[in-house]
């Protein structure tokens, strides 16, 4: 399955109940894919009333629709995100932000969204403003900035992608745009994952430097690995449930590999790459 089959058959999007779907695609043309059980939010001019007598329980006729996208994406690229291993995590993230904007097709409108920024402007389209939006921008990263130039520039029903490690996910005023994103628009949230997520190797007296500026000496122990250990798996658990309960559809981001992150947002063992011509 590629990406934008993915996106087009809401493969793991939540739905905000109570006020229908933020993105129910609609076109010219249209290809039947499968029926599947009904599920409340979906278009009852979808139920196929001759497989609900046969199976006894509502059945729906999954759409792939013929439609024009708007994927949009937001890439943090501050210190924090230039850690890793063997590799950076900013590394994996620009796998999957390639892999996202490769889905883009002629007529869809593309944008990478910064801190106050929307790049490439409207006019351009397809691939060529995928090209342009794969570029980084040239702009200091803040999550609560970019959120809401989403939100004010983005149409309503757009495939938003945002990339970070989400540090300030847990700010009050970060989760509510969040959740109102979460209404509006078709949003995936790829986690950056602690490159100590398993295991904190430094023992002794050691001196820290912090990715975000600033150095501390401290020593380190047993017991503060273990504490480490602990405190990064607990605040990564606490990151996907606010996700979660903003009706994010979420991965986990490995600095290894971007694109199996992106594939595991969806729920999918593999995407494919989009064909073009």
């Amino acid at each position: 399955m590629t990406l934008r089959e993915a996106l087009l058959r809401g493969r793991r999007r939540p739905r905000a109940w109570g006020s229908g779907s933020p993105t129910t695609y609609r076109g010219d043309g249209y290809e039947f894919v499968e029926l599947r059980s009904y599920v409340p939010g979906d278009d009852v001019r979808r139920i196929d009333w001759a497989a609900t007598a046969r199976a006894g329980a509502l059945q729906t006729r999954v759409i792939l629709e013929d439609v024009a996208l708007t994927l949009a994406a937001i890439v943090d690229d501050s210190g924090s995100m230039q850690v890793g291993r063997q590799r950076r995590l900013i590394d994996a993230a620009e796998d999957a932000l390639e892999l996202w904007l490769e889905s883009a097709l002629s007529d869809d409108r593309v944008m990478r969204v910064g801190p106050d920024v929307v790049v490439p402007r409207q006019g351009l389209r397809g691939r060529q403003a995928a090209r342009i939006a794969k570029a980084p921008l040239d702009v200091a990263f803040d999550l609560r900035s970019c959120l809401e130039t989403a939100h004010a520039a983005l149409p309503r029903g757009s495939a938003l992608l945002a990339i970070s490690d989400w540090h300030d996910a847990e700010r009050p005023e970060v989760a509510r745009l969040l959740a109102e994103l979460g209404r509006r628009f078709d949003c995936t949230a790829l986690v950056a994952r602690d490159p100590w997520y398993d295991d904190f190797p430094p023992r002794g007296f050691t001196t820290f430097r912090g990715t975000e500026g600033g150095s501390l000496a401290v020593f380190v122990g047993a017991r503060e690995r273990v504490r480490y250990v602990r405190a990064v798996q607990e605040r990564e658990a606490r990151i996907v449930r606010s996700l979660d309960e903003a009706r994010w559809r979420v991965g986990i981001l490995h600095e290894s590999d971007g694109a199996a992150a992106l594939a595991g947002a969806f729920g999918i063992p593999h995407l494919r790459r989009e064909r073009v011509g």
